[in-house]
């Protein structure tokens, strides 16, 4: 074989070549654009005439040919075979075959790595895009593509290939993320990856930019950063940012700034709808100038405007001055806009477990006295997150988690044998399974604060100067812990947190709101809530064993039930059968 230079025009057309059927316009399309920029890069393979002419016919490459000449060039270079001794024309329509059967197309895993290696030789996204006849934008999709987990690539050059949705997740993740949800789903040889699973542990919660009602400077301010996304409809705003706790605050802020006239900020409830002041009605159509205004975000964190409408309030008797005055402070009590909080709903998530790691660090190392260890184990029965089995309202489930703790306590004859610390250890296990200050089904309530308080935990608390943490403080939050450290707030919130994340680094941050201590008043309501109605802890009943209804009834007795309980507390704790006396004569009476 040799390569030689000739006109294309010049090359026949071979009739019994094997592909007759006519390529589709985008596939031109593209050839022509990519000869038009590199030339050609495979020589077309002819054969000699074999009649006689000086001719040569076209055995591969057909298509190269035509579009060489429709790009105007006045050259090619072609790879001329040797003629065949015996029926030469045969051995053209055999190579013409296998050309065209055994051809594979390129990988498409194989096609984000190549323009990866233009791109490290030198070549621009530009360029690359015209020679391949595809957007910039495509060149830049796959390039994102390129960058996925090489163990994700080897098994998607498999054929095992994701959807494209779920392709779009696990590119826009970061490399550590892939690598840790890949080694939890790597699947094993010869099997599909589970790539439904991938994607949905990859998931983030994206804050688009065309929902975002503030500019730039609060996107700046926040901290956040808008990032492209390259598989949305290129006439559509595909910005987005995962910084949901920035995108939140920026959204409060502009709200705070832009609230109207008779204007408030609203919560939403657990179907999205905004949760309206008591006896509020919605106004469906144009509001009056009378009318309320409600805004609120969405699931999807926009900004999103309600108009509503309160009753007419009564006109309080007296001076018209007078009532005029109280009714304007009425109106008013519904148009104070409500602060963003000072921890966000995960900054609370986050406080529940830095409470309960301590509350289970200090009942494990802190010295607790036997008064205190059996104080605590009542305690724990009071939990919101214990219910007993007993005959009585409610269900205790322990089983098998509890059962190592009980364990110990017996001797190898089935018998409870123990000692002091052994009794002790066993405590304090009980009470660690039992508190948690976590939210959610698991937490304990006001008992695990107290108990909480009363063995030291706050000195077990860890360092709350993470980034991570600071984001869920608001602005105000941020600035009071700068006046608390004498660390100078700055004007944007982002650069007040780095400034109170360094300083923090040497010194430990614990914020106001997850210390245990609860304050005097909560607790003392909680207390109220919880005793009981009379000296053995049930509402009063009548002769026939029924609860009183009557309200005269109830009022009765319970002047004799805090009459009851006047006398117990007069008595002589030193003697228990005397109190066990005195209570018999008061349950006989």
């Amino acid at each position: 074989m040799q390569i030689i230079k000739v006109d294309p025009r010049a090359l026949k057309e071979n009739p019994d070549r094997m592909r007759q059927t006519k390529s589709s316009p985008q596939a031109d399309a593209l050839m022509l654009a990519t000869i038009k920029a590199v030339g050609i890069v495979q020589p077309p393979v002819v054969a000699p005439e074999t009649d006689g002419g000086n001719g040569y016919i076209i055995d591969a490459g057909h298509r190269r040919v035509r579009l060489a000449i429709a790009a105007g060039l006045e050259e090619i270079d072609i790879l001329v075979a040797d003629a065949a001794n015996d029926n030469p024309r045969s051995w053209g329509a055999m190579r013409s075959m296998v050309e065209n059967s055994v051809r594979e197309a390129l990988n498409p895993v194989d096609q984000w790595r190549g323009i990866e290696r233009l791109v490290a030789l030198g070549w621009t996204e530009e360029a690359i895009a015209v020679a391949f006849a595809l957007p910039v934008r495509q060149i830049r999709k796959l390039r994102l593509l390129a960058n996925v987990l090489p163990a994700m690539l080897e098994q998607m050059a498999l054929g095992d290939m994701p959807s494209e949705q779920q392709l779009r997740i696990i590119a826009a993740a970061g490399q550590v993320d892939q690598k840790e949800v890949w080694k939890a789903h790597k699947p094993k040889k010869g099997d599909t990856a589970p790539w439904w699973q991938i994607s949905n542990a990859l998931t983030k919660k994206r804050m688009y930019a065309r929902d975002a009602s503030f500019g730039d400077d609060l996107a700046h301010a926040y901290g956040i950063e808008w990032v492209e996304d390259l598989f949305a409809p290129a006439d559509q705003d595909g910005r987005y940012t995962t910084n949901v706790e920035g995108f939140l605050g920026a959204q409060h802020e502009w709200m705070t700034a832009n609230l109207p006239k008779r204007g408030a900020i609203v919560e939403v409830n657990n179907w999205g709808q905004p949760d309206l002041p008591k006896k509020a009605a919605q106004v469906y159509g144009k509001p009056s100038k009378s009318d309320h205004t409600a805004l609120y975000l969405d699931r999807d964190g926009k900004v999103q405007t309600v108009h509503y409408r309160l009753p007419e309030t009564a006109k309080p008797k007296g001076s018209g001055a007078e009532g005029t005055a109280q009714g304007g402070d009425v109106a008013g009590a519904f148009t104070t806009q409500k602060a963003r909080p000072d921890v966000t709903q995960k900054g609370h998530d986050m406080i529940g477990d830095f409470r309960t790691d301590a509350l289970h660090e200090a009942l494990g190392r802190a010295p607790i006295e036997d008064e205190m260890l059996m104080a605590l184990m009542v305690l724990a029965f009071a939990g919101q997150n214990v219910r007993v089995d007993s005959g009585a309202d409610g269900t205790f489930y322990g089983g098998k988690r509890f059962s190592r703790h009980a364990v110990a306590l017996f001797d190898e004859h089935g018998k409870l044998a123990f000692d002091q610390d052994t009794l002790r250890i066993a405590v304090r296990s009980v009470l660690i399974d039992v508190l948690s200050c976590r939210r959610g089904m698991s937490n304990s309530g006001m008992v695990s604060r107290i108990a909480g308080e009363a063995v030291g935990a706050d000195e077990y608390l860890p360092n709350m100067g993470s980034e991570e943490f600071l984001l869920c403080l608001s602005r105000q939050a941020l600035e009071e812990s700068c006046a608390k450290v004498s660390v100078q707030a700055r004007p944007k919130v982002r650069e007040t947190r780095a400034a109170l994340a360094e300083h923090f680094q040497n010194e430990r941050f614990v914020h106001t709101s997850a210390h245990f201590a609860l304050p005097a008043a909560e607790l003392l309501d909680w207390i109220r809530a919880n005793s009981p109605t009379d000296t053995t802890g049930t509402a009063p009943h009548d002769d026939e064993g029924d609860h009183v209804d009557d309200p005269a009834e109830k009022q009765e007795g319970q002047i004799d039930a805090a009459a009851d309980q006047n006398d117990l507390q007069d008595l002589d704790l030193s003697d228990d059968e005397e109190i066990a006396q005195d209570v018999d004569q008061k349950a006989a009476a």
